[in-house]
């Protein structure tokens, strides 16, 4: 007998509104993710568990699709969990690992430095812990990686999906073809993928953008015929739409290239300028983010390359 998926819709603070959680109801209660940490989304989720006659300490386990506030924030609301479970990269996030923010806080230092940020955004790297007061803490008890399934739920296979988060999974039942996506797949926009640093010192910085599209091509081997996303609408046609989320990226970076192609050299700031000029100043983070990932595509297709004059990178077309 196949889990039952229900759907709870939580608000947020953030500018794409509600989340979803899903709670699969089978001999084990689980719930996938669990939205932010306020006190509204707090209230909803007791509303809408009480109307399936579930209570939240009855409710067995947690699995985070990754570590976002919006998708662990009410962990701590279910105090007869026998487990927390996510992706091994999840644990320093909700452990709240000190030396791990604090190299997470040097990392984008040094980004800006080389990227030709101005020094008007680096207030910006005093916010960074910010988010972590939406979210809650505790033991990652269980790691889920490619393969695995969940505990109690044997039919539902965990599929490594990072990019828009480096500790991102999603979950595939074949049985009936039904995706538990969390951001990796909305039907209304595109997700971010966003920077994050490297695992550790040792190891070159995440490219998330490649990551990304390595994540949705793995997906077009699976036939999903239903996506339960983590923002939006529960959808269908699942290849249609990542084949054009693909080639709408491979757009953006024709326009990045011809940007590039206009400059003798330029920074990955200056492109962000020209790319996102209306939202640079009120969603730095993300254009950003999307810039960067622009040029690591355009640099692993040999199209750019670059050099350093001083500390800053600077971008050229690879003639």
């Amino acid at each position: 007998m196949k889990d039952t998926i229900h759907q709870i819709t939580l608000p947020t603070p953030y500018a794409v509104g509600d989340v979803h959680c899903y709670l699969l109801e089978g001999n084990t209660l689980t719930l996938i993710d669990a939205g932010v940490k306020t006190e509204e989304a707090r209230d909803e989720l007791i509303t809408q568990l009480r109307r399936l006659n579930i209570k939240p300490n009855d409710i067995d386990q947690v699995v985070l699709t990754h570590h976002h506030p919006d998708h662990m924030g009410l962990v701590e609301e279910f105090p007869n969990v026998k487990a927390v479970a996510g992706h091994p990269l999840l644990k320093p996030w909700y452990e709240q690992d000190e030396e791990f923010f604090n190299r997470y806080e040097r990392f984008f230092r040094s980004m800006y430095v080389e990227a030709g940020v101005p020094e008007e955004f680096f207030y910006l790297l005093n916010t960074l812990r910010k988010p972590l007061k939406w979210t809650s803490s505790g033991i990652l008890d269980q790691e889920l990686t490619e393969g695995k399934s969940i505990a109690g739920h044997p039919e539902w296979e965990v599929i490594e999906t990072p990019g828009h988060a480096q500790s991102h999974i999603s979950f595939y039942r074949s049985s009936d073809k039904v995706f538990i996506g969390g951001d990796h797949l909305l039907a209304h926009i595109s997700s971010n993928p966003l920077l994050e640093p490297p695992v550790s010192i040792q190891k070159e910085r995440p490219k998330p953008l490649l990551q990304y599209r390595a994540s949705m091509k793995k997906l077009l081997d699976y036939e999903i015929e239903k996506v339960y996303p983590g923002h939006g609408e529960i959808f269908e046609h699942v290849k249609p739409l990542i084949t054009q989320r693909l080639k709408s990226q491979e757009a953006r970076a024709a326009r990045v290239l011809t940007m590039i192609e206009k400059e003798e050299s330029i920074t990955a700031y200056q492109v962000c300028e020209k790319l996102f000029p209306r939202h640079i100043h009120s969603q730095f983070g993300l254009t950003m983010s999307e810039t960067v990932g622009q040029l690591d595509y355009l640099e692993a297709n040999q199209l750019i390359t670059y050099t350093y004059l001083g500390e800053q990178k600077y971008y050229y077309v690879n003639r």
